[in-house]
């Protein structure tokens, strides 16, 4: 909803509805809690008359919402969460994060279970003082991990440290590998991917190589291991990226035809079937940031840190290799 006020006619094949019913089926990407929350603001008319969340349409009516929800500005909230540090000093630090974990809560969250849990809230507790150049809901983020991947991620302590952090990402300076799984062998033992990146205009919480334009994204990859087991076949990455676009490295796959284990947005199966009706599944990607290089932002000295699959992953690894 941008627009206000917002005008909608319920025809009379509405008749018998619930006003809030209506508006879900009219506006699919607002929230029916938000809807409803429009309506005991008494910011929907029907008929020129505030309306309440329990009126039932009659049909052939005019539905006008005044304005949208007036939310506070959401806030990184410190909880105490275990971290898993891998370096610390004043000026920043890498931290090795689970896979389940959000790094940041979104823009549209608000101070509930969506804004608890994250990287963000944990790093707050843990250092109580972290780079403000991100904003509230993202002190001392300068890059991102997705929810259901693993690894090394590096954290501004202040925002002189963010700013030339910042300017090593956006220059290409630093090296980022990742370790994946995905279905099927991979031809060639290495190779680059440089496929743009857009949204997909149908479902907007995926990535496309498939439309004109987008951003530059380059993904190089080496074989480490092609398996071949009673589960299918399935090729080991190592990946290293110069670009950083969102899902990069998922939809590159997955565009190559190979998607990452897990990772059923880009279309790998939920449960992987072998040949006498044994299942196995993960509930996440196989998808794991597993070295980052990258100067000192104070003292421009060479840091290089490592993390090996987590145990999850190496139990599923060796599951699939044992068949």
């Amino acid at each position: 909803m941008s627009k206000f006020p917002l005008h909608l006619v319920a025809a009379s094949d509405a008749a018998g509805k619930r006003l809030d019913q209506f508006l879900v089926a009219q506006l699919p990407e607002t929230s029916r809690a938000r809807i409803q929350q429009l309506i005991e603001e008494q910011k929907v008319l029907v008929n020129a008359e505030v309306a309440k969340r329990s009126r039932r349409l009659r049909g052939d009516e005019h539905v006008t919402i005044l304005s949208q929800i007036e939310l506070p500005p959401l806030k990184a909230i410190p909880e105490e969460i275990a971290l898993d540090i891998v370096y610390d000093d004043e000026d920043m630090a890498v931290v090795n994060k689970p896979a389940g974990m959000m790094v940041h809560a979104g823009a549209g969250a608000t101070e509930d279970s969506r804004n608890r849990g994250t990287l963000v809230n944990a790093l707050l507790h843990r250092f109580q003082s972290l780079s403000e150049t991100g904003g509230d809901l993202r002190p001392g983020i300068v890059h991102r991990l997705d929810k259901a991947t693993s690894g090394l991620l590096v954290v501004a302590k202040n925002d002189e440290s963010h700013r030339r952090l910042a300017k090593q990402f956006s220059q290409r300076e630093v090296k980022k590998t990742y370790l994946a799984l995905v279905h099927g062998w991979v031809k060639a033992d290495q190779g680059t991917i440089s496929s743009r990146i857009s949204r997909d205009r149908v479902r907007r919480t995926r990535m496309t190589t498939r439309r004109a334009g987008g951003r530059e994204a380059v993904t190089h990859y080496t074989v480490e291991k092609r398996i071949d087991s009673k589960y299918g076949k399935f090729t080991f990455l190592k990946l290293r990226i110069e670009t950083g676009r969102t899902h990069q490295i998922r939809v590159h796959l997955a565009s190559a035809g190979h998607p990452i284990v897990g990772d059923t947005l880009y279309g790998a199966p939920a449960q992987i079937r072998g040949k006498n009706a044994e299942t196995m599944f993960l509930d996440r990607n196989f998808l794991h940031s597993g070295g980052l290089q990258l100067q000192h932002p104070r003292t421009a000295k060479e840091l290089s840190f490592s993390q090996p699959l987590p145990e999850e992953l190496q139990s599923f690894l060796q599951r699939i290799e044992a068949g």
